[in-house]
C-alpha cells in the first residue's frame, strides 16, 4: 500500500514502460509543492506531524504535462514486451523466468547488443542456437516506438496493487 500512481497532466499513466508509480513520501511532496491534484486517496492511511495532517493519496495526476519519449530505452523487459513474451526461435510463449535475450549476430562473431540484433528466446532454442548463424529468427528484431510497446504492454495482465487504479489504466 506505499505506492501512488503517477498520472501525467493528460490523466493517463506518466509511464507504462514500467508502470508510474512513486512512494507515498514522494506523493506528499508533490501535494506540498502544488505539483499535483489528487484523484484518489487510501481509506484508511493517514500521516500526520505535530502541525499537520493528510490522507495518503493512492492516485496523483501532474499539473504539468511531462513529455515522453518518441523512444523506449533498450532493456531486456522491453524486448521481451517487443516480443510477447514469445521465443523467436519456436514460437511459443513463455513466463518471464524462462525467457533469455539473444544475439542474431553473435557477439563474438561481431554482433552489437541493441533492438536490431537482440531477440526473446527460450532456454533450450538459446543453448541449441549458440554461437551460430544458421538459425534465423521467425521475426526480424527492430527498434519498437513507446505507443507500441504502450500497446503491447495493455495486452497483459497489470498487477494493480489498488483497486482504485483500474479506471486510468
Amino acid at each position: 500500500m506505499s505506492d501512488v500512481l503517477v498520472l501525467n497532466a493528460d490523466a493517463r499513466p506518466l509511464s507504462y514502460l514500467p508502470l508510474s508509480l512513486v512512494e507515498w513520501k514522494e506523493a506528499i511532496t508533490y501535494m506540498c509543492l502544488d505539483k499535483c491534484a489528487v484523484l484518489e486517496w487510501y481509506d484508511d492511511w493517514i500521516v500526520s506531524s505535530p502541525s499537520w495532517e493528510t490522507r495518503v493519496p493512492a492516485v496523483i495526476m501532474l499539473k504539468d504535462m511531462y513529455k515522453r519519449k518518441s523512444h523506449p530505452r533498450f532493456s531486456k523487459n522491453n524486448v521481451y514486451l517487443r516480443d510477447l513474451y514469445d521465443c523467436q526461435y519456436c514460437d511459443k510463449n513463455f513466463a518471464k523466468r524462462e525467457l533469455t535475450i539473444d544475439h542474431v549476430v553473435p557477439i563474438s562473431k561481431g554482433g552489437k547488443t541493441n533492438w536490431t540484433n537482440i531477440v526473446t528466446a527460450c532456454k533450450a532454442c538459446n543453448v541449441r542456437k549458440g554461437a551460430s548463424m544458421d538459425i534465423t529468427p521467425l521475426r526480424k528484431p527492430y527498434q519498437p516506438d513507446y505507443y507500441e510497446l504502450v500497446h503491447k504492454r495493455k495486452q497483459l495482465k497489470f498487477d494493480l496493487r489498488q483497486e482504485s487504479w483500474k479506471q486510468y489504466i
